[in-house]
């Protein structure tokens, strides 16, 4: 309690001057208390209550010290700090009252000033005299310097020449400079005309130069020291440059000079007219083959000097292999279209083809070994575009197509006059007419296929397409030249000799070319045979077919009218040699009913079987039946004779037989129609087909005579 009562009259006067500390030590006597309460709520514990309060009262202590020391020491710095701030404040005055006294000082002085402006002038211009005095040598000894420079140049030493260039160009450009900073720009062409000599000697050096660099795959490979010398002076100009573009103020005559840049473009220009702007060549045959294989041999082993000896000779940031192959690569590209802006051969095309697609990548040339890992074929892009290889591909495809025709023009041509000789066409292993066609169509476009298939699969398809599309017109063909054949042996039927031989041939062709059309393609997914080939075949076959069973039923024709014309013979023979003699009118009209029932019957049943009255020789039976039919005899002499004139192979002995069969001819009338026939003779004309000359009759009997005389 009696802490407690002396820390409030210890508070008391702290309260008026730090409101702060009433809540501080509330806080901490609520603290205080707490703790108490905490530790002495049991009877036992008021026994160490001594002890606590000696070692609060000691920690008291020790704190109230510590802030007396920190107090003490805050008052010592205040009291310094005002005392410097007092020095600082009669310091500032001073300096005050100084600048004041110098201000008027400088008031009086204006006219002074004057002076030392003029000083200034004269100073400014003294040093400019000093600057020209200095370089007085060196401009007496310019043109000295420039002769100098040129026979450096005309003897190829070329670093000291540009050494003396630089010196020279450094000196005029230090006057334009000068003379810019004045603002006397009308002095400068006085001294561009004073130094006009170092536009001559660029012009040599940079000529030098750039020969060099147009030599400089021969030259790495002889003596590399003259392009490595204009390699460090290129980048020598290179940093002046660079130099001169960043200081921007001033950029002398002839800056930014560029080389670096130049240099690219003379090796590009160099590599491009080697190669690719020579004598135009031979764009067909054998002369690209050549040319191709040069380009190629060159290029690898000019990209291989470039890899093993120019790289070593520049710095590494020409990048000088990258830039090479590059620039080969655009080359070719570019030449590569010239070519093909030629009206060119399928073999040049196919050439071309390949070479850009198959050969530029391989280890043949841009893939070769030596060039690996630094040159990278893969970065460099497709040598010919994906539309530039489609276009080639299609001209390839048209020139094939042309000679595909060509050829299948020549085979059809051979075909159509084997189709004529006198020998059969002919036979496989099983003894089936066949011949070559099959065998040389497919073959050739085949052949085709498979070149195409050397070169991309797009190539294959398209010339695969155009196969089966000529197929198609080549079927058409062959059916118009088995028409043309079948017309060729309808106006003679014994030509060809073996027609129906050479149409079965075509038909074992036709099986074969559609057995085969299904293997043109390497891809079994893509045999499919299309419609309009698959109704080529079909129509070709059935043209064959059509002209065989024409040729079949134009054979039944002619052996029906052979039939015919030996049923009528047999008919008339059977008729004459059964020396049958009518004895009245009616049995003379019993014979005329029975022939006309015979002839209409016969008749009949020739025209059911497709033959044609007027190919029948059934009227020679009609027509004799009109002789026997005839009933007055006196007339028969007239009738005889139209019969012999439609039949100029009747004899007198059928025609005797036949007054013989009427059984009522007189011997007159009988000597009067052979009379007239004999006074008649008849020719028989080359068309005419024979009837009566194969019927004979049986000879007529003489009488037998006993006396001695005449027979009647």
């Amino acid at each position: 309690m009696g802490m407690s009562a002396e820390g409030e009259r210890a508070a008391s006067p702290r309260e008026e001057e730090w409101p702060e500390a009433e809540k501080a030590e509330k806080l901490a006597r609520g603290a205080a208390l707490k703790w108490a309460s905490g530790v002495f709520y049991r009877p036992e514990k008021l026994e160490g209550l001594g002890q606590y309060r000696n070692r609060e009262r000691q920690r008291n202590s020790s704190i109230q010290s510590r802030l007396k020391s920190t107090v003490q020491s805050y008052l010592e710095g205040v009291s310094a700090g005002l005392e410097q701030l007092r020095s600082a404040a009669r310091e500032v005055q001073n300096v005050s009252q100084d600048l004041g006294a110098a201000r008027w000082a400088l008031l009086d002085s204006t006219g002074h000033f004057q002076g030392l402006q003029q000083m200034r002038a004269l100073m400014a211009e003294h040093v400019q005299l000093a600057s020209v005095v200095q370089v007085l040598p060196q401009l007496f000894s310019v043109h000295e310097v420039f002769s100098h420079t040129l026979q450096l140049l005309c003897e190829q030493n070329l670093l000291e020449a540009h050494a003396e260039l630089m010196m020279m160009e450094h000196l005029r450009d230090n006057i334009l400079s000068q003379l810019h900073l004045r603002g006397l720009s009308s002095a400068q062409a006085t001294v561009l005309s004073y130094f006009s000599g170092l536009q001559e000697l660029n012009e040599s050096l940079a000529k030098q130069l750039w020969d060099i660099v147009g030599s400089s795959l021969q030259l790495v490979r002889d003596d590399p020291v003259l392009f490595v010398t204009a390699v460090r002076i290129i980048e020598r100009e290179e940093k002046i440059d660079e130099s001169l573009l960043l200081e921007a103020t001033f950029l002398p005559p002839g800056r930014p000079k560029g080389w670096r840049q130049k240099f690219y473009h003379v090796l590009r220009e160099t590599i491009t007219g080697a190669h690719f702007r020579a004598t135009p060549m031979d764009a067909e045959g054998s002369g690209l083959a050549r040319h191709l294989a040069a380009l190629q041999k060159d290029i690898v082993s000019n990209l291989l000097v470039v890899k093993d000896l120019m790289v070593q000779c520049v710095p590494a940031h020409y990048n000088i292999l990258s830039i090479c192959t590059t620039t080969y690569h655009q080359a070719l590209t570019s030449h590569l279209q010239d070519i093909l802006r030629e009206d060119l051969d399928k073999q040049a095309l196919f050439l071309l083809l390949e070479w850009a697609l198959r050969v530029y990548p391989s280890p043949d040339m841009m893939g070769h070994p030596d060039l690996l890992p630094e040159v990278d074929v893969s970065a460099l892009g497709p040598l010919m575009s994906p539309e530039l290889v489609d276009q080639t591909e299609r001209k390839y495809v048209v020139k094939v197509k042309a000679s595909v025709l060509e050829w299948m023009q020549k085979t059809l041509e051979v075909e159509f006059k084997e189709w004529f000789r006198e020998e059969e066409p002919e036979t496989d292993h099983q003894g089936f007419f066949q011949s070559a066609l099959p065998v040389i169509v497919m073959q050739m476009l085949n052949e085709n296929i498979q070149v195409a298939s050397l070169i991309t699969d797009s190539l294959q398809q398209k010339v695969y397409n155009m196969a089966l599309e000529e197929l198609e017109v080549f079927l058409g063909r062959l059916r118009e030249a088995l028409v043309q054949c079948g017309k060729e042996h309808q106006k003679d039927r014994t030509t060809p000799k073996y027609y129906v031989s050479y149409l079965l041939a075509m038909l074992n062709n036709n099986l074969a070319l559609s057995s085969s059309v299904s293997s043109l393609h390497s891809d079994t997914a893509c045999r499919e045979v299309p419609a309009s080939l698959q109704a080529a075949l079909d129509r070709t076959q059935k043209k064959t077919c059509q002209l065989l069973l024409e040729e079949l039923l134009l054979d039944l024709q002619l052996l029906l009218t052979e039939s015919e014309l030996l049923v009528t013979s047999q008919y008339l023979r059977a008729l004459m040699q059964k020396k049958m003699v009518c004895k009245s009118n009616e049995e003379r009209r019993q014979l005329c009913d029975r022939l006309l029932q015979d002839a209409m019957q016969l008749r009949e049943l020739f025209c059911g079987l497709g033959l044609d009255r007027s190919q029948q020789s059934l009227e020679a039976v009609f027509a004799l039946r009109e002789l026997i039919c005839l009933k007055d005899p006196a007339l028969l002499s007239l009738e005889v004779l139209g019969f012999a004139t439609k039949y100029p192979d009747v004899s007198d002995e059928h025609i005797s037989t036949l007054l013989d069969l009427r059984g009522d001819v007189s011997k007159e009338v009988r000597h009067m129609v052979l009379e007239m026939m004999a006074q008649h003779p008849q020719v028989l004309p080359e068309s005419y087909r024979p009837i009566f000359s194969t019927i004979l009759v049986p000879a007529p009997e003489l009488p037998f005579c006993i006396r001695k005389g005449k027979c009647a």
